[in-house]
């Protein structure tokens, strides 16, 4: 579970121990994953929660925590990719690449791709991407894909979440029936930090829309539902809301994009 130390992924995090799963969270903070280790064990009563630390931003992390998982575990039943971030302005990655796009869909891309191996020998696996509805009014700007020539926030955070289904349908379309499924998730308009690394400004401003927003626990009901429910056995390059499929925008069923987009990140993450 990544993004596990806060919001939808902390709250999908206790829905799977309170089922008994073992548990493995993945955030940046050695401090906030240990005390978040420590909640989950104290309301579930369910001693099989672990944390590993690693930057989903930073390649080099991603392939050291991928390392450290398949020496420690042997077997992945469930990858769900939550890890995100919203960025008021625009900053790179320690590998120079638009933070947006290397957290948000990079982060997805390279870690599955370097756990594929052990989804595929554990059986009847799956990857769950949490995605958004936001991805509707995205689109790839594959001529200005880092955002270099005009930054605009809403832009990137949309071309990140378009991004997220169109790797979902992508990678189901190369597993086929061989696994794991693929599936994809809006959780809704959670109250989370997401953007809240943005100034003490913005942050104000998060505060005041959260009112509005539903609590992490209802949002992350599908992400609960997708990696445990006997209902999605066997589904795979889907969309769902509320644990309802749901259509995806139509761009983010463009098989032509989808491939260019993977081959791209495949440059990117050094693994073409």
């Amino acid at each position: 579970m990544t993004g596990a130390t806060s919001g939808i992924g902390a709250a999908t995090a206790l829905g799977l121990a309170r089922q008994g799963a073992r548990v493995v969270l993945v955030g940046r903070d050695p401090g906030k994953c240990a005390r978040e280790v420590r909640r989950i064990q104290g309301e579930t009563g369910n001693p099989s929660i672990d944390f590993l630390v690693a930057d989903l931003s930073a390649q080099g992390e991603i392939r050291r925590v991928a390392r450290e998982f398949e020496q420690r575990y042997e077997r992945l039943d469930v990858l769900v990719n939550n890890a995100g971030g919203y960025f008021h302005s625009r900053q790179e990655s320690v590998d120079g690449i638009e933070m947006t796009f290397a957290l948000n869909h990079l982060g997805y891309f390279l870690l599955t791709g370097l756990l594929l191996g052990r989804l595929q020998s554990s059986g009847s696996a799956r990857v769950i991407n949490v995605a958004s509805q936001d991805h509707r009014s995205g689109w790839i700007d594959f001529d200005d894909l880092m955002g270099e020539r005009g930054y605009d926030r809403r832009k990137a955070y949309a071309q990140s979440k378009l991004a997220n289904l169109l790797f979902t349908y992508e990678l189901a379309r190369r597993l086929g029936n061989s696994g794991p499924w693929v599936n994809a998730l809006c959780p809704g308009s959670v109250r989370t930090q997401l953007g809240a690394n943005n100034g003490w400004l913005q942050k104000k401003f998060l505060n005041l829309v959260q009112r509005g927003r539903i609590p992490a626990e209802e949002g992350a009901d599908t992400p609960v539902y997708l990696a445990s429910s006997p209902d999605v056995q066997g589904l795979t390059g889907r969309y769902f809301i509320r644990r309802q499929e749901t259509p995806s925008s139509d761009a983010s069923r463009d098989a032509q994009t989808a491939e260019r987009l993977w081959r791209l990140s495949q440059v990117l993450t050094g693994t073409a």
